[in-house]
């Protein structure tokens, strides 16, 4: 379990015969503390620590993990954001992050207002469905607020976050443009309100229909 408040950001060092397969990525030396077996949040996305270094850490990345998310665009020396699985007595600056992508979204807009930065994104329907103004996202594992959803084409909605300057200069978020590709993770209480709801829903409905219908 995560929180969504990304620590440092690594660099992408080692790609051997690409992915899926493992992945070396860099980080300030000391940092992080990490063990063989922990998990390690890359752009959102949990990966398991297979051979840890002062310096860099090697991940395992897996077929599903690819068509998930935006890893399998990743190539030599691209930024990516880092975080540590949240111990216990650790605060949870943002909000609860699994490290589970449910899907990718494209950047559709970067704009500068005084000291903020608005982004905004396109998200399909498997995320928008959860997606309220002044709910809580996770892309590439930083928890953002969502200033405003509005409906797209097909079942998708764009969403607008507002960045602070400290959020654009510790993340890779510094890096997008129209077009990038992010992970996104929705609210994890939202999907498990939905789940928990559905039965009820259906009950309700069947018990609303006039009788004789199926």
């Amino acid at each position: 379990m995560f929180s969504g408040i990304v620590a440092v950001k690594g660099r992408v060092e080692a790609l051997p015969e690409g992915l899926p397969g493992w992945l070396v990525v860099s980080h300030p030396d000391g940092w992080g503390g990490l063990g063989t077996g922990d998990s390690l949040a890359v752009s959102g996305c949990c990966l398991t620590v297979i051979e840890p270094r002062p310096d860099r850490v090697t991940v395992e990345v897996m077929p599903e993990t690819l068509r998930r998310t935006n890893l399998a665009t990743l190539d030599l020396a691209d930024e990516v954001n880092l975080e540590t699985a949240l111990r216990l007595q650790d605060a949870v600056g943002g909000h609860l992050v699994t490290g589970h992508i449910d899907s990718t979204g494209q950047v559709l807009e970067v704009a500068p207002e005084e000291n903020a930065v608005w982004v905004t994104i396109e998200v399909p329907p498997a995320v928008a469905r959860y997606c309220v103004a002044q709910g809580s996202i996770a892309v590439d594992g930083c928890s953002l607020t969502i200033v405003s959803v509005e409906d797209g084409k097909g079942g998708t909605a764009l969403l607008q976050v507002s960045l602070i300057p400290h959020t654009v200069q510790a993340t890779i978020a510094s890096n997008y443009r129209p077009g990038s590709v992010v992970n996104l993770e929705s609210d994890l209480v939202a999907k498990l309100v939905e789940r928990l709801a559905a039965p009820h829903l259906r009950e309700l409905q069947a018990s609303s229909r006039p009788k004789g219908e199926g």
